[in-house]
């Protein structure tokens, strides 16, 4: 897996339901590297705390190699890295074959797996379509958000290697399924390694627990 884009954002202010907002998710190609520090990107602008950045959302990685279902869906969008608000664009990324909780080596950096993407409204404002967010649902193409367990910096081109894997873990698609797909009849056995699983996050227990 490589890195195919770094990308950050400036904060923009928008117009949602009558108030005007703000937020980071309009992100954009850089030419530089950034750095990962232990609970955000260095330079990048996180507007709601309650729900980006901190120790398991530090980072947001997201698949270049889904860009083009969504581009097919979305034509009359300006496209570019960046769109979903990913701090790094990913080739090779597939949510199906990575564990929560796995450890990889991107960049100078050191990052654990951490958590699937739960899209808020904000993503609808960017696509310009409340819809994309049962669609982005539906998809499971989630993307990621990691923990920095060593910080360092990411350099487009860099390799998203893997260095320690939970192999007994849970993929993201999984955690992904049973936090929007639950079904009890298919995933009783998989919810219960999910919440027994150490490397799920407590905040992911907690909403399965529910």
């Amino acid at each position: 897996m490589k890195v195919a884009s770094t990308n950050i954002a400036e904060i923009k202010t928008i117009e949602w339901r009558g108030k005007e907002v703000q937020t980071g998710i309009y992100k954009h190609p850089v030419d530089t590297s950034i750095f990962l520090g232990k609970e955000d990107v260095e330079g990048d602008h996180v507007v709601d705390r309650r729900y980006h950045g901190g120790v398991d959302k530090a980072c947001y990685l997201y698949a270049v190699d889904h860009y083009p279902f969504w581009k097919e869906k979305y034509p009359h969008l300006d496209w570019n890295y960046g769109m979903f608000g990913e701090n790094l664009s990913i080739e090779g990324f597939d949510e199906r074959k990575i564990n929560i909780g796995s450890i990889y080596t991107l960049g100078t950096a050191t990052v654990q797996i951490s958590r699937p993407r739960q899209p808020c409204y904000k993503l609808g404002v960017r696509f310009r379509n409340p819809g994309v967010i049962k669609e982005f649902i539906a998809s499971l193409f989630s993307g990621v958000y990691i923990r920095v367990l060593s910080p360092g910096n990411v350099t487009k081109g860099d390799k998203l290697e893997i260095q320690q894997e939970h192999v007994n873990g849970i993929s993201i698609a999984e955690l992904n399924t049973l936090m929007f797909h639950y079904d009890p009849k298919l995933h009783a056995d998989l919810l219960e390694k999910a919440i027994n699983d150490p490397l799920v996050s407590d905040s992911d227990k907690k909403y399965l627990k529910k």
